[in-house]
C-alpha cells in the first residue's frame, strides 16, 4: 500500500511533463501543415535541361 505514496506522484510527475511536451509542440509549430511534407515528396524538382545535358557530358 505504501508504493501508492509513490507511484501516484510519479504519474502527475509524468504527466505534466507530456502536457508540457505537447503545449511546447504545439506553440513551436510541429502541427501546423501536416499534410505538406507528404506531398512534397511527389512534387518533380524543376532543372532546367542545360544542367541535366552538362552533367551527362562530364560524367561521361
Amino acid at each position: 500500500m505504501e508504493i501508492i505514496f509513490l507511484l501516484i506522484p510519479l504519474a502527475l510527475i509524468l504527466l505534466a511533463i507530456i502536457i508540457g511536451l505537447y503545449l511546447w509542440s504545439i506553440k513551436s509549430g510541429q502541427f501546423d501543415d501536416l499534410e505538406g511534407p507528404a506531398h512534397e515528396i511527389l512534387m518533380e524538382d524543376d532543372e532546367p535541361m542545360e544542367k541535366r545535358e552538362n552533367y551527362t557530358h562530364r560524367n561521361s
